[in-house]
Protein backbone atom coordinates (compact mmCIF):
# COMPACT_ATOMS: atom_id res chain seq x y z
CA UNK A 1 0.00 0.00 0.00
CA UNK A 2 1.35 3.44 -0.90
CA UNK A 3 1.23 6.41 1.44
CA UNK A 4 -0.83 8.47 -0.99
CA UNK A 5 -3.57 5.87 -0.73
CA UNK A 6 -4.19 6.60 2.96
CA UNK A 7 -2.63 10.09 3.56
CA UNK A 8 -4.38 12.65 1.36
CA UNK A 9 -2.35 15.70 2.53
CA UNK A 10 0.55 16.72 0.34
CA UNK A 11 -0.21 14.26 -2.44
CA UNK A 12 -3.12 16.16 -3.93
CA UNK A 13 -2.74 17.95 -7.23
CA UNK A 14 -5.88 20.01 -6.66
CA UNK A 15 -5.55 23.78 -7.11
CA UNK A 16 -5.42 25.96 -4.02
CA UNK A 17 -8.69 26.70 -2.30
CA UNK A 18 -10.97 29.53 -3.32
CA UNK A 19 -12.91 31.91 -1.14
CA UNK A 20 -16.54 30.91 -0.79
CA UNK A 21 -19.02 33.40 -2.25
CA UNK A 22 -20.72 33.98 1.13
CA UNK A 23 -17.34 34.80 2.72
CA UNK A 24 -16.50 37.22 -0.11
CA UNK A 25 -19.91 38.87 0.26
CA UNK A 26 -19.36 39.49 3.99
CA UNK A 27 -16.00 41.24 3.48
CA UNK A 28 -15.60 44.86 2.46
CA UNK A 29 -12.13 44.41 0.96
CA UNK A 30 -9.29 41.91 1.21
CA UNK A 31 -5.60 42.02 0.35
CA UNK A 32 -3.00 39.25 0.23
CA UNK A 33 0.61 39.96 1.06
CA UNK A 34 3.83 38.15 1.80
CA UNK A 35 7.49 38.86 1.25
CA UNK A 36 8.91 37.86 -2.09
CA UNK A 37 9.75 34.22 -1.70
CA UNK A 38 7.52 33.83 1.36
CA UNK A 39 10.41 33.21 3.77
CA UNK A 40 9.41 35.35 6.73
CA UNK A 41 5.77 36.33 6.61
CA UNK A 42 5.69 37.59 10.22
CA UNK A 43 8.57 40.05 9.67
CA UNK A 44 6.99 41.19 6.41
CA UNK A 45 3.62 41.79 8.07
CA UNK A 46 5.32 43.75 10.88
CA UNK A 47 6.95 46.05 8.30
CA UNK A 48 3.58 46.53 6.60
CA UNK A 49 1.95 47.44 9.93
CA UNK A 50 4.70 49.99 10.59
CA UNK A 51 4.15 51.55 7.16
CA UNK A 52 0.36 51.55 7.68
CA UNK A 53 0.85 53.39 10.98
CA UNK A 54 2.73 56.13 9.09
CA UNK A 55 0.17 56.37 6.28
CA UNK A 56 -2.54 59.04 6.32
CA UNK A 57 -5.24 56.89 4.70
CA UNK A 58 -6.43 59.83 2.57
CA UNK A 59 -4.43 59.12 -0.58
CA UNK A 60 -2.50 56.32 -2.22
CA UNK A 61 0.88 58.06 -1.88
CA UNK A 62 3.63 56.06 -0.20
CA UNK A 63 4.27 57.23 3.38
CA UNK A 64 7.48 59.20 3.82
CA UNK A 65 10.41 58.18 6.00
CA UNK A 66 9.52 54.48 6.08
CA UNK A 67 12.19 51.98 5.11
CA UNK A 68 11.10 48.84 3.31
CA UNK A 69 13.18 46.81 5.75
CA UNK A 70 15.38 47.20 8.80
CA UNK A 71 19.18 47.04 8.57
CA UNK A 72 19.17 43.41 9.66
CA UNK A 73 16.03 42.35 7.75
CA UNK A 74 16.24 38.54 7.42
CA UNK A 75 19.35 38.11 9.57
CA UNK A 76 19.76 37.25 13.22
CA UNK A 77 21.99 39.64 15.16
CA UNK A 78 24.76 38.72 17.60
CA UNK A 79 25.95 41.23 20.19
CA UNK A 80 29.03 39.98 22.06
CA UNK A 81 30.41 42.19 24.84
CA UNK A 82 34.03 41.19 25.31
CA UNK A 83 36.84 40.56 22.84
CA UNK A 84 36.76 36.88 23.85
CA UNK A 85 33.07 36.69 22.93
CA UNK A 86 33.81 38.36 19.58
CA UNK A 87 36.45 35.70 18.93
CA UNK A 88 33.98 32.97 19.92
CA UNK A 89 31.52 34.28 17.30
CA UNK A 90 34.23 34.39 14.65
CA UNK A 91 35.29 30.83 15.52
CA UNK A 92 31.72 29.55 15.37
CA UNK A 93 31.14 31.21 11.99
CA UNK A 94 34.14 29.33 10.61
CA UNK A 95 32.45 26.04 11.48
CA UNK A 96 28.79 26.78 10.76
CA UNK A 97 28.09 28.04 7.23
CA UNK A 98 26.52 31.48 7.50
CA UNK A 99 25.52 34.31 5.23
CA UNK A 100 26.68 37.26 7.27
CA UNK A 101 29.64 38.71 9.02
CA UNK A 102 30.91 41.42 11.32
CA UNK A 103 29.22 44.78 10.73
CA UNK A 104 30.94 46.92 13.37
CA UNK A 105 34.58 46.09 14.00
CA UNK A 106 35.22 48.76 16.67
CA UNK A 107 34.26 46.97 19.88
CA UNK A 108 34.45 49.95 22.21
CA UNK A 109 31.09 50.96 23.68
CA UNK A 110 30.75 54.74 23.58
CA UNK A 111 27.85 56.94 24.67
CA UNK A 112 26.19 58.91 21.89
CA UNK A 113 26.76 62.67 21.96
CA UNK A 114 23.27 63.66 23.10
CA UNK A 115 23.35 61.44 26.22
CA UNK A 116 23.04 63.46 29.45
CA UNK A 117 26.08 62.57 31.56
CA UNK A 118 25.38 64.96 34.47
CA UNK A 119 22.79 64.06 37.09
CA UNK A 120 20.03 66.65 37.57
CA UNK A 121 19.82 65.65 41.24
CA UNK A 122 22.11 67.36 43.76
CA UNK A 123 24.18 64.86 45.67
CA UNK A 124 23.22 64.15 49.29
CA UNK A 125 26.09 64.70 51.69
CA UNK A 126 24.29 63.38 54.73
CA UNK A 127 22.55 65.02 57.69
CA UNK A 128 24.34 67.65 59.80
CA UNK A 129 25.75 66.34 63.04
Amino acid sequence: MRAREFIPEGFSVKPSGKMRPDHAQAQKGTHLSRDIGGYDRIYHMNRLWMAMACADGKSEKAPENVDASSWYEKYNTIHPYTEEEHNMVRQAMKVVPTDGGEIISDHRSLEVEDTNKVSPVKGFKGYPR
